[in-house]
């Protein structure tokens, strides 16, 4: 599979502290990649900083042939790159389908909103039950559903979720890695960040391991998976 998506010696910072240190990846078309590593390891700036959030101070991000670098947020989105953000994000005091409609705010995608909605209530029907209800009164997990959903609503090629079932129960944690599964069945190609390594493993295709700003391993899923570093460090085996 060509690569959607290709992060060539990226170096970011936060105020005078360096937190990236060249860092350099892939992202296959169509593909699930995971990146797993510890709290503090880089993965949410990697995130922000191909959404555009966060400023580069070297390196380069290639977006199906394009260096979007220098791109604004909302230009990226308009590449139809789409960021889930760790913690959600919702506008508690604001509806459901209000929270979701936010996802396709830009002029260019308002158009869309109908067969959005039609699309995010078909695959979370309980949203399409609640989406008169304040964002804010939902579950973790109707939560989580809730930010899925206004990410798919802009129809994004590039679909990055930051630690997706973060303080999930469980069984709630089942449900979303099977709502990511099928996603990427629908053709969405997916950059997964996970606290849930075994998950993010199993849902992946392929994988890196960033430690301190570095990637310090990479390849198939399965084989970091019973890699003996990965095995100890981040599966506890």
């Amino acid at each position: 599979m060509p690569d959607l998506l290709t992060v060539k010696n990226l170096e970011v910072r936060h105020g005078v502290a360096q937190v990236l240190w060249g860092i350099s990846f892939s992202v296959a078309e169509g593909a699930v990649t995971c990146i797993i590593g510890a709290n503090g390891a880089g993965k949410t700036t990697t995130l922000n900083t191909i959404a555009g959030v966060l400023p580069v101070c070297g390196g380069c991000i290639t977006f199906k042939g394009e260096d979007i670098t220098a791109l604004a947020p909302h230009q990226r989105v308009t590449r139809r790159i789409s960021l889930i953000p760790e913690g959600r994000q919702l506008w508690p005091g604001m509806s459901v389908e209000d929270n979701l409609l936010m996802g396709c705010y830009l002029r260019e995608m308002r158009s869309h909103a109908p067969a959005g909605l039609e699309h995010v209530y078909e695959m979370f029907p309980r949203l399409k039950e609640r989406r008169h209800q304040m964002a804010g009164t939902l579950s973790g997990g109707e939560q989580q559903m809730c930010a899925i959903g206004r990410g798919l609503m802009s129809q994004p090629e590039l679909l990055m979720l930051d630690e997706p079932t973060l303080g999930l129960a469980p069984m709630l944690v089942d449900e979303i890695f099977r709502l990511v599964s099928e996603i990427a069945k629908q053709g969405v190609t997916i950059l997964l960040v996970g606290e849930n390594v075994n998950y993010a493993l199993q849902v992946a295709q392929y994988g890196y391991v960033m430690e301190t700003g570095r990637i310090t391993l990479e390849g198939p899923s399965q084989s970091l998976a019973n890699n003996e570093h990965v095995r100890k460090a981040y599966l506890g085996v």
